[in-house]
């Protein structure tokens, strides 16, 4: 990913979070459509670089898949915050991708469900409920529940507060990728893969 030709590419960290966002959903995105995304283009796709790096992102595509069908939490690929000494990893690039996931959707997630069972069933709430619950540690960390509150004119929590409720999302993220996928599937009517 590091190839002069693939100068646009995704991060690792990033390409993870997009492909959980890619491989879920109300259909997977198609393979080319992830591939070219996470490459920077069809050139860099094309060229010697891409095409031994997309080899790769289809076997880690593919163990990704495997894990989450099996309702195995993925240990996410992470960097270190730049600005922390800490050693804390930087959860705000692997979520910002996996939400740019969810946009290249072809269809709207939450459209989709509201379509499902005719918009105003007791079903279809606790759907988009469990859907935004789910994405809940996504927003937290990447900033945009608390933009959204504030724009709400809602107070946001500050200090020990809100490290808590970060810390929390961080904890809470990887299963909550995995409970997105599964609720997907079971939405596709698809059997989950067993792993073997």
């Amino acid at each position: 990913l590091d190839d002069p030709a693939l100068e646009e590419a995704l991060r690792l960290d990033e390409i993870q979070g997009f492909l959980c966002a890619a491989l879920s959903g109300p259909q997977a995105i198609a393979e080319a459509d992830w591939l070219t995304d996470a490459l920077g283009s069809e050139e860099a796709l094309e060229s010697p670089a891409g095409r031994e790096a997309a080899e790769l992102l289809r076997a880690f595509a593919s163990a990704l898949e495997a894990e989450l069908a099996a309702g195995e939490p993925p240990v996410l690929l992470l960097y270190p915050k730049d600005d922390d000494d800490t050693g804390r990893s930087d959860y705000q690039p692997w979520c910002q991708a996996y939400l740019a996931g969810v946009d290249a959707a072809e269809e709207d997630w939450f459209d989709f469900v509201g379509e499902d069972e005719g918009n105003e069933s007791e079903e279809v709430s606790k759907e988009i409920n469990y859907l935004d619950e789910r994405l809940f540690p996504l927003m937290v960390l990447t900033g945009e529940a608390e933009t959204a509150a504030r724009e709400q004119g809602e107070e946001w929590p500050e200090g020990e507060e809100r490290e808590q409720i970060e810390n929390d999302c961080e904890e809470e993220l990887s299963q909550a990728v995995v409970d997105i996928y599964r609720f997907w599937v079971a939405k596709r009517g698809i059997q989950p893969l067993r792993n073997d």
